[in-house]
């Protein structure tokens, strides 16, 4: 079976501009259309010149939904549109992206802007254009926005879905060039090749100093993917609106609750996307208060730690044993950690970082030289590695002004090199979470083995976690992905999808993502 993307109109003539490189159907043709045995859902754009209550349009979306079919606009966002029904808070996250437009005339009280796809002609308001499509996902959309009085500025008043036929021959240009980039397809004629076996979008951000992969390492993930017959396109937050384009995401950029890969996580799961890391996984890991209680109640060893508040800063253990670890609960990457050598650093470091969070984390200071990462992918290990501390220094990455930092060596080690206590109990603790892609820390000294943190967005570089197992590695991650949406089809009662192994030979989802076992565990041991 092979994926489609079909556009919808009510009449053929209705589409009025260049080949798009996808199917166009009638609304009749499409209403009329027998159920059929599904690989993966298709991706439908519906472009009928109405979506009123049980019109042509809304039928074609409801019906579109009823198959399986990922469709836009939804019938949820029909009924909001028909029923006026957009929320006062949406309304206002756009008037906040509306800028000062000083071109306007002051005479001139109202405007209308045409949305197309996210996309409009004026510059001044791309912002706007692009939100209103992320909030409100109908292809064509027209804003109503009025001069607001008497204080200064605009305000969008309402909004109403376009007919196909109201894009004048003036904006065909910038319709071509919105469709095309909704629907990821090359406008002019290419020649037939097989369709992929899989969407996958990779949320990352290119900006990003730390980010959890280089862009040597996503460009791998790429090349392995086109290997195994899966499409691989990297998008960055400003691609929200396009998500459900994709078959599945995998981010590549620090998460945190409060952001806007937490946004894109809970969007693809709404979706039944295959996402890693899920929302839950986001939520359980980014907080160190939560992992702190969560091992703590399944018996999993941790440093003695400590949750701390204002009240409550006064109450801790005289007895305290200096130095301690002192954390905002959300940090990342090293950042928010520090170190208290005594009750007056540490009351110090708390006033700070009560600024931050109400609760802080004061933990026993453990020194070992390296950290041991395990990372695991479903539940079953997928690389082993030895952080190593900075030279003088007790962590991994040593922060230092103008956001300069300095990172400790990384050691590969092969799998079955790593102490079975170490390995058992990372194990136990990432099945807490979930199972996702998950990078434990721990650390081994004479006392045993205990757990730092579950990191759901772990570090994955070229070169250094893959450093005995190639692209093995990359194939696993991948294969997993595949499998899950191999699972979601057979519980919605479609044909599973059928993959195809870098060696060429086509297999199912489930075969490519044990697939190649035996090379994760053996191999010399590099180091970074």
């Amino acid at each position: 079976m092979t994926s489609e993307h079909v556009i919808v109109v009510e009449r053929r003539s209705d589409f009025r501009w260049s080949d798009p490189g996808v199917r166009i159907v009638t609304a009749e043709a499409f209403i009329a259309e027998e159920p059929r045995p599904r690989a993966r859902a298709r991706k439908v754009t519906n472009l009928c010149r109405n979506y009123s209550y049980l019109g042509m349009g809304y039928y074609c979306s409801l019906l579109a939904e009823a198959r399986g079919d990922r469709v836009t606009p939804s019938v949820e966002t029909i009924v909001n549109l028909q029923r006026g029904k957009q929320q006062a808070a949406s309304l206002a996250a756009l008037d906040r992206l509306i800028g000062p437009l000083a071109s306007v005339p002051q005479s001139v009280s109202t405007l209308a802007l045409d949305v197309f796809f996210g996309r409009t002609e004026d510059a001044e308001l791309t912002a706007l254009a692009r939100k209103s499509f992320e909030l409100f996902r109908c292809p064509l959309l027209r804003l109503q926005l009025q001069r607001r009085e008497p204080s200064p500025g605009w305000h969008v008043c309402a909004l109403q879905s376009l007919d196909p036929r109201d894009v004048g021959a003036h904006r065909g240009g910038l319709f071509d060039e919105a469709l095309a980039h909704f629907t990821r397809r090359n406008w002019r004629p290419a020649a037939v090749v097989a369709a992929p076996r899989m969407d996958l979008a990779i949320l990352h951000d290119p900006n990003d100093p730390l980010p959890p992969s280089s862009r040597r390492t996503l460009q791998k993930i790429v090349d392995v993917g086109h290997g195994m017959g899966i499409a691989v396109e990297l998008i960055e937050k400003k691609d929200f609106a396009r998500l459900t384009q994709f078959d599945a995401l995998f981010i590549r950029e620090t998460t945190a609750v409060n952001h806007h890969t937490f946004q894109f996580a809970k969007k693809a799961t709404a979706e039944g996307m295959p996402v890693i890391d899920d929302p839950v996984s986001i939520l359980r890991c980014t907080n160190k208060a939560y992992l702190a209680e969560l091992l703590k109640g399944h018996g999993i060893a941790t440093p003695r730690t400590h949750l701390v508040s204002r009240r409550t800063l006064g109450d801790l253990p005289h007895g305290l044993a200096y130095p301690v670890v002192v954390k905002v609960p959300d940090g990342s990457f090293s950042r928010s950690v520090k170190k208290a050598e005594s009750a007056e650093a540490l009351r110090a470091i708390a006033r700070d970082m009560f600024r931050e969070s109400e609760i802080i984390l004061v933990q026993e200071f453990m020194y070992t030289d390296f950290d041991w990462r395990i990372g695991l992918i479903g539940g079953q290990p997928l690389f082993a590695a030895k952080y190593f501390m900075c030279d003088g220094h007790w962590q991994i990455l040593r922060h230092g002004e103008n956001g300069q930092y300095v990172e400790g060596r990384t050691q590969a080690v092969p799998l079955d090199a790593v102490p079975p206590q170490v390995m058992q109990v990372a194990m136990q603790a990432a099945r807490l979470v979930g199972d996702g892609f998950y990078g434990v820390d721990l650390k081994c000294n004479a006392a045993g083995v205990h757990v730092i943190e579950i990191n759901d967005n772990p570090n994955l570089d070229a070169g250094v976690e893959d450093a005995l197992v190639g692209d093995a590695l990359y194939h696993t991650l991948l294969g997993h992905l595949l499998m899950r949406m191999d699972w979601r089809l057979h519980r919605e009662g479609a044909a599973p999808a059928r993959s195809v192994p870098a060696d060429g030979h086509p297999g199912t989802c489930r075969e490519i993502a044990r697939w190649p076992g035996p090379a994760i565990s053996g191999g010399a041991v590099p180091a970074r």
